[in-house]
């Protein structure tokens, strides 16, 4: 028996997923989670074969629950579930190890075939997604990230040059370059296209 957990902060759709593969002969759903936190807690006591993980949920990401199960070397096997086919994401996903990265509105016997293939050691990514990917590739480095996702939460340039100990002279000169990158007229616009696109 494949024991599933399920993360979604929707509860319709959680509990739609639930009822549908508890119609499977070799799935049993031993838990769901409306938030990151939650999820996270449970997984770690439960300790399910599978969870299947909405990416934006409250309090904690799917990618950063991901994450934390990684750290704490968790066995369960993560498949993120989402209505985005934002490239971000799914770089995000491919770098946090997840096994399977699939869309929500493919059928649930596609959803219970892929918990199979990842319990074989398959990975399951959608189509759409690598496709996605290879055309949208996040052009920021490491730093010029943080450089964005500080200004998105509204620091100034001076305070992010104290969060991040560099000059305000090197934080204009990275925000410059983010803006150049992305063919912005300026740093609210950057924080529009970089969010859109997950790259921050």
């Amino acid at each position: 028996m494949i024991r599933i957990f399920i993360a979604e902060d929707q509860r319709l759709l959680r509990g739609a997923l639930g009822s549908l593969l508890e119609l499977e002969d070799d799935i049993e759903v031993v838990g769901q989670a409306e938030n990151g936190k939650e999820a996270l807690a449970n997984i770690l006591t439960l300790q399910p074969d599978v969870c299947l993980m909405d990416i934006e949920m409250p309090f904690m990401s799917g990618l950063e629950v991901a994450e934390e199960l990684n750290r704490h070397h968790s066995p369960c096997k993560i498949i993120i579930l989402t209505t985005f086919a934002r490239p971000g994401y799914f770089e995000q996903a491919l770098k946090t190890n997840v096994h399977g990265y699939l869309l929500k509105d493919g059928s649930s016997d596609d959803l219970a075939e892929a918990i199979r293939n990842v319990m074989k050691g398959k990975r399951e990514f959608a189509h759409e997604l690598i496709f996605g990917s290879m055309k949208g590739e996040n052009p920021l480095t490491k730093r010029e990230q943080e450089v964005l996702k500080l200004a998105a939460t509204g620091k100034t340039s001076k305070e992010i040059s104290t969060e991040l100990f560099l000059s305000a002279g090197t934080v204009r000169n990275y925000m410059s370059e983010i803006i150049n990158k992305l063919e912005v007229k300026n740093r609210i616009e950057a924080i529009s296209v970089a969010e859109k696109k997950g790259w921050i």
